[in-house]
């Protein structure tokens, strides 16, 4: 019997049928024939070739892998992932950053029919993988340079960093005021440089991760900072994550400050329900949906306001022209969408909490840039 027929028989076996008999069917000639292990190799590169083809990327690959299976199946694909990059077309910064992500990770040691039975649990979620919309070939010729994080970048990231770490309210919150201050002149500097010297960049977009619990209110604090730097944002409940489209010095600057104002309000809520308690008062799951979504509104009034403050009279031709540019990539990429409610948001107390955490959240104003 060739290897290959091993794999082809496992494949039969349990691909193509969600029983357990037919996975441990799988597992067991897999396992019954160490020669197939190279072709079993081979065929999972293939399955990873085939999400990249269907719009995947790398960080929404370990993501899904990460949310329907376990541990050990997301060191399988970052193994997959890797082995199979050398093959791969040129991509562009993001898709290497995502790479570099993954850990490099070694696949587990194990006896060899468990190890069959993940390797085929993952090959079952990688065939039905659904069709994601292209990020990186809508919009034309991309730049091919890689491109190097700005000086302004590196402040921001620290600052953020700070204002995780610090365990004083007040502290963080001016650390993520001046984190945001210089966001939004970065954002407009390369707006004026673009306006100057035109660039071959068009909007792209990323996938950030939303993801559960209280997935809804994570989206909606996620649109408010894409809205606020210049960027839309398309939530994808079903599959736990967003699409932000939007100019690449605003992409970064959006996924840095989601992910800081994400640990900074679970933080403030952890610390409100501590004082809730205190109080003789038990915090439920309401409490907390009220919470987030509360603080993601506040905080998208108070970004708004940071970013208009950035922005005299002359340069709004300029951000105008940007806009048009985002929301025809936006457009293209989802001619349709639908709204939803924010549901679970009752709990007047956890409500009252939220937009108290945001409200502390001062941003300090600077002169309009000229």
């Amino acid at each position: 019997m060739t290897t290959s027929s091993t794999v082809d028989r496992a494949f039969r076996a349990a691909l193509y049928a969600a029983t357990d008999d037919s996975l441990d069917a799988g597992a067991s000639l897999l396992a019954a024939d160490p020669a197939s292990d190279a072709e079993l190799a081979r065929r999972g590169e293939e399955f990873v070739a085939t999400a990249w083809q269907r719009g995947w990327q790398p960080g929404d690959l370990a993501r899904i892998v990460r949310r329907e299976l376990d541990d050990v199946h997301v060191r399988i694909a970052a193994v997959l992932v890797r082995a199979q990059a050398p093959h791969d077309r040129p991509r562009g910064r993001r898709w290497a950053a995502q790479l570099d992500e993954l850990a490099a990770a070694q696949e587990p040691v194990t006896d060899r029919f468990s190890y069959a039975t993940a390797v085929l649990e993952l090959y079952r979620l990688l065939l039905r993988l659904p069709t994601l919309e292209t990020l990186d070939d809508l919009a034309g010729p991309r730049p091919t340079a890689p491109r190097s994080e700005s000086r302004i970048l590196g402040r921001i990231r620290a600052l953020l960093a700070k204002a995780e770490a610090t365990g004083f309210p007040e502290e963080a919150e001016a650390l993520s005021a001046k984190a945001q201050e210089l966001m939004a002149r970065h954002s407009i500097d390369e707006a004026l440089l673009a306006a100057r010297a035109p660039s071959p960049d068009a909007p792209g977009a990323c996938r950030i991760g939303v993801e559960p619990p209280y997935e809804q209110a994570k989206a909606v604090l996620l649109d408010a900072v894409a809205t606020a730097n210049h960027c839309r944002a398309v939530w994808n409940e079903p599959l736990g994550f967003s699409t932000v489209v939007g100019f690449e010095a605003d992409l970064d600057v959006v996924e840095l400050l989601y992910t800081s104002l994400l640990v900074q309000a679970t933080t403030a809520m952890t610390r409100a329900e501590a004082a809730q308690r205190a109080g003789g008062r038990r915090r439920t799951k309401t409490f907390r949906q009220s919470f987030l979504a509360a603080y993601a509104h506040r905080i998208g009034t108070r970004l708004a306001a940071v970013a208009e403050d950035q922005v005299s009279d002359d340069l709004l031709p300029v951000l105008a022209s940007r806009e048009v540019a985002v929301t025809d990539r936006l457009d293209r990429m989802f001619p349709d969408t639908t709204t939803t409610r924010l549901r679970g948001v009752s709990d007047a107390a956890g409500w009252t909490e939220g937009a108290q955490a945001a409200d502390r959240a001062q941003m300090k104003h600077r002169p309009p840039l000229t």
